[in-house]
């Protein structure tokens, strides 16, 4: 459909970042994936909705209210009330916030550090804008990195430096090297970008070593952490890593998080966690959390009181513990993945065609495939086409033109006789690209 005749916009003349792939990237997928609604889709990194079925999300909020009413001494109507008005730009339930990740992950940040936020999205967003104030200032991150990281990059117009990805999760030689380079043209890498759990799209974790050497390099180079834990939650029990803010002594890390993938997607509620001491040139000071909450009041003025009523219910109705609230998805996921890995195993594993390798996580989402052929959207086409099964090429993660042989395949949306299924045709799907099998086969680092 055309647009009606008269005023027409050059689109050059329009921010750059609309003509960018990485912020294309998703809605292409969600195309591909109504074109082909037969499909079995590996895709999307949504979360499972399966234990939603039976929330009420009203019985959660009048447990928050009754909070504001018992334990706060709010009166019934001033309680009702804050659920019903625009609420403060930096939130309602950030004290529940605090305490939970205090008891939870031993991170001792007090409310007024925590600021509640329309997803993780929007804690990216307002975390880079406040950190980088000149075109000088520079993003690393992690390659392959997350599409909402980059996006988010591009339309502030902030400079992104990718850092390879080792087996220990982050290049810390390369990233050292960065900060050297940049300084010799006058900039100055600002923050880095890093998903220490399970990353999206890799799936890799930092060891407690590389967290340690990575807090160090950030003092050493005067660098911010910009710490995404949304998928820290899937850990095996006994097996999670503390955080970098966790570990954090000299306050170099913002710590992001979200409950989109604990709880409740639709309530879009996520945080940033910034307790970093600012200091004014009148002498006057605070935290960063206050200049989030500034920024925030301009994007979306406040995060909704009933969702995050609905929240603060449900982690209230958990003990206050986050990891009491998110113990039954992140078992449903590591089920979900360990169904993924054992149905590439039965299907692919025995003999494996030439080229062919994956990776085998112990947490989070995502699976990495390594194809000796291009993996591009044309593949992803024709795999579509003529297997009926949908993922998501990797090249979209990478800044320097990596990943063109590797695709993600996601654990979280599908049930397990979908993923059986779906591996079947997948492996019927690399049979047919890659070649005769081979027996046996070598795993991704």
């Amino acid at each position: 459909m055309s647009a009606a005749p008269g005023f027409a916009l050059a689109g050059g003349d329009l921010h750059a970042s609309l003509e960018d792939p990485v912020l294309g990237s998703i809605a292409f997928l969600n195309e591909v994936m109504t074109r082909y609604p037969s499909a079995i889709s590996f895709a999307p990194g949504a979360p499972n909705l399966a234990h939603l079925a039976d929330v009420d999300v009203t019985a959660y909020a009048a447990r928050y209210e009754r909070h504001l009413i018992e334990e706060r001494g709010t009166t019934a109507e001033r309680a009702r009330n804050l659920l019903h008005e625009y609420g403060p730009s930096r939130g309602l339930i950030n004290d529940l916030i605090a305490e939970a990740l205090r008891h939870d992950q031993g991170i001792n940040a007090p409310p007024r550090s925590v600021v509640v936020t329309v997803g993780a999205q929007e804690a990216m967003l307002l975390t880079l804008r406040a950190l980088c104030r000149s075109p000088d200032d520079l993003l690393a991150v992690v390659e392959p990195v997350f599409v909402g990281m980059t996006g988010a990059a591009r339309l502030l117009d902030v400079d992104l430096v990718p850092v390879p990805e080792t087996a220990d999760g982050i290049d810390l030689d390369a990233l050292r090297g960065a900060c050297a380079e940049a300084r010799t043209r006058g900039r100055r890498i600002r923050a880095v970008y890093v998903a220490p759990d399970y990353s999206n799209p890799s799936g890799s974790v930092l060891d407690l070593e590389t967290r340690r050497r990575l807090l160090a390099l950030a003092d050493h180079e005067d660098l911010v952490l910009i710490e995404d834990s949304a998928y820290g939650f899937t850990a095996p029990p006994g097996r999670a890593l503390p955080s970098l803010k966790a570990l954090d002594t000299a306050c170099r890390v913002v710590h992001l998080g979200t409950f989109a993938k604990v709880c409740l997607p639709g309530a879009r509620v996520g945080f940033a966690v910034a307790d970093q001491r600012v200091v004014r040139a009148d002498g006057a000071e605070g935290v960063l959390a206050d200049d989030l909450a500034v920024l925030k009041g301009m994007v979306t003025v406040n995060t909704s009181p009933l969702c995050q009523a609905v929240i603060g219910g449900m982690l209230l109705a958990h003990g206050g513990s986050l990891a009491a609230l998110g113990a039954a998805t992140s078992a449903h996921y590591r089920c979900n993945l360990a169904h993924l890995l054992a149905a590439l195993d039965r299907e692919l594993g025995g003999a494996t065609p030439p080229g062919v390798r994956w990776n085998s996580p112990s947490g989070g989402f995502f699976v990495r495939v390594r194809l000796p052929v291009r993996v591009d959207t044309a593949l992803l086409e024709r795999c579509a086409t003529e297997f009926g099964v949908l993922w998501t090429p990797m090249e979209h993660f990478y800044l320097s033109g990596g990943g063109t042989d590797e695709l993600r395949l996601s654990c979280s949306y599908l049930t397990p006789d979908r993923i059986d299924e779906g591996i079947g045709r997948f492996a019927a799907f690399v049979r047919e690209v890659a070649g005769p099998p081979r027996r046996g086969r070598r795993a991704l680092p």
